[in-house]
């Protein structure tokens, strides 16, 4: 049973996610792996597709970017030097990742800026959010004993079942310079998180 409305948060997923979007968030980052190799033929003539890795012909990525298949990255997209995309990544168009991000198991929708210095890890990012320097998205509870996370939706709390799942950020929202989103983040359209902020909506 669908928990939680993804469209909700992010208009546009359904355009990229039309097959996934009756599944709950953490669902789909769990499973992006496989999501992103069942995409990648549909990807059109415009992609260079390799060993996995489909990329615009318009997107530019540094030649020190490091891409560990599968990755789909979309038109006029930029990845900077030094950043790292793995356990599956798509990149909506014209999305930015500056240098030294390292994006896990993440989708970031279209006109999304990664500054640089970031970790984004098992998240779902809406279009035109803007992520400042530093600012990460947390994956896992390092620091406790019982791992599986929760999240906190319409007044009640939802346990996932899973240990790894990072946030899911509507559209138009901003993320500050080092702010931390804890496991399990559900941010609304708009939000706003301040430099250092440290959102823990579960404790």
């Amino acid at each position: 049973m669908l928990l939680i409305s993804i469209e909700e948060f992010i208009i546009a997923f359904d355009t990229s996610f039309k097959k996934n979007n009756l599944h709950d968030p953490w669902e789909i980052t769990n499973q992006l792996k496989t999501i992103l190799n069942e995409l990648l033929p549909n990807c059109k003539k415009e992609f260079i597709i390799e060993n996995g890795i489909a990329i615009h012909q318009s997107a530019v990525i540094h030649e020190r970017a490091i891409l560990a298949a599968p990755v789909i990255i979309n038109a006029n997209c930029f990845v900077g030097a030094n950043a790292i995309l793995r356990g599956g990544v798509f990149l909506g168009n014209e999305s930015v990742i500056g240098s030294g991000c390292e994006i896990k198991s993440s989708i970031i929708m279209n006109y999304s800026s990664i500054a640089h210095l970031n970790f984004i890890g098992d998240s779902i990012i809406g279009s035109n959010v803007n992520f400042e320097a530093g600012a990460i998205c947390a994956n896992h509870y390092n620091e406790r004993k019982g791992k599986k996370i929760s999240v906190f939706y319409n007044a009640e709390i939802i346990n996932t079942g899973i240990e790894k799942f990072g946030s899911l950020v509507g559209d138009h929202s901003k993320i500050g310079a080092n702010a931390v989103l804890s496991p399990g983040t559900l941010l609304k359209k708009n939000t706003i998180v301040k430099r250092l902020e440290l959102i823990e909506q579960v404790k």
